[in-house]
């Protein structure tokens, strides 16, 4: 089987994570950092605000199921893309709305599904960036929700499309 990623920050990653692992198509999920500028950050320096990193979820996905386009609408369902630096008690740039595109057609359909959100009058502050190195995080916050039974507390399904 052929697969795809993805890659997205809407605040909190552990419930992000939860969310993607749950939708179809989706194979698996790593939780992580990127889009900074510092190399293999802790959680410790990225809740510190010194690396610029997002706390993201990279989401491998098989095609033939699913779409980046349904992924990213996903997205936007389980977050408030108007909200800038954060998402919910959630606050910091580690928390922002952003998607690291990893080629020019995943940029398009951001764009895209933006524009749609845009004309049906959301307001969308999300980032689209390319795609820089994804660091792992911490084992421990991987699959956080599945290893304590807890459910997302920050994490709304904002519009259906």
């Amino acid at each position: 089987m052929e697969t795809e990623k993805a890659i997205f920050a809407c605040g909190c990653f552990w419930g992000a994570q939860h969310l993607f692992e749950r939708a179809a198509g989706v194979v698996r999920s790593t939780v992580g950092y990127i889009g900074g500028h510092k190399e293999k950050p802790t959680y410790q320096e990225v809740k510190a605000h010194t690396t610029g990193h997002a706390e993201a979820v990279e989401v491998e996905f098989d095609p033939m199921q699913t779409s980046f386009t349904e992924l990213c609408k996903l997205f936007f369902e389980i977050h408030d893309p108007a909200q800038t630096d954060g998402q919910g008690p959630d606050i910091g740039p580690q928390y922002r709305s952003e998607i690291f595109y990893l080629n020019e057609p995943q940029k398009q359909q951001a764009e895209e599904v933006i524009a749609l959100l845009r004309s049906k009058g959301y307001e969308v502050n999300t980032r689209l960036t390319p795609a820089s190195t994804f660091w792992k995080a911490e084992e421990y916050h991987q699959h956080y929700y599945d290893k304590t039974g807890g459910e997302p507390y920050c994490h709304i399904r904002v519009k259906k499309f």
